[in-house]
């Protein structure tokens, strides 16, 4: 059977492209499952690679929380009457690549410190958009103890971008200048 032509710049979708927002929604949900777990396994070295004790302190705090996000989600996806199932998640996978990178790219110090905070908080920023559009569709499928878990872990992370924040502002971008 050939291949079904798409009209130029239209992207043709896979056999199994989701076609119910729901669908959709589940995909999401394997694509934060893979993220949080691979989180849990890298943020360990942001905090070895931290000199300052708050700095480490913030991120091994994060870490505890993250293995609660990952238990969440299991329980979300056993509220969607689904077996969990993590599918990599490019993005998370491209933040965590640069995380490395920026490790690689600074000495220990402050200025290494500012950028692992820089790193963190773009990870911070996916989640709360992932975390925002899953509660989403959600609230609006009727899940609702997929939203109230979703929204727990939505305000555990603009917490963490905002303590990181503060952490930033106070201390580690004024030595790292």
């Amino acid at each position: 059977m050939a291949k079904k032509q798409t009209p130029k710049g239209k992207v043709a979708p896979k056999s199994d492209a989701a076609d119910k927002l729901k669908d959709f929604m589940v995909d999401g949900l394997k694509d934060l499952y893979w993220a949080e777990k691979a989180l849990v396994k890298n943020l360990p070295k942001m905090a070895k690679n931290a000199t300052s004790a708050k700095l480490k302190e913030a991120v091994n705090g994060h870490l505890a929380e993250t293995k609660g996000q990952v238990t969440r989600l299991e329980d979300a996806f056993k509220a969607l009457k689904l077996k969990p199932q993590a599918v990599k998640c490019d993005a998370m996978d491209g933040l965590l690549k640069e995380a490395e990178g920026i490790l690689e790219e600074t000495e220990p110090g402050p200025v290494r410190d500012a950028a692992i905070i820089a790193a963190a908080q773009k990870v911070e920023h996916y989640e709360i958009a992932s975390y925002g559009t899953l509660a989403t569709y959600a609230k609006l499928l009727g899940h609702k103890e997929v939203l109230a878990l979703l929204l727990e872990t939505l305000k555990e992370e603009k917490t963490c971008d905002k303590d990181l924040t503060k952490l930033a502002k106070s201390e580690i971008n004024v030595k790292a200048k």
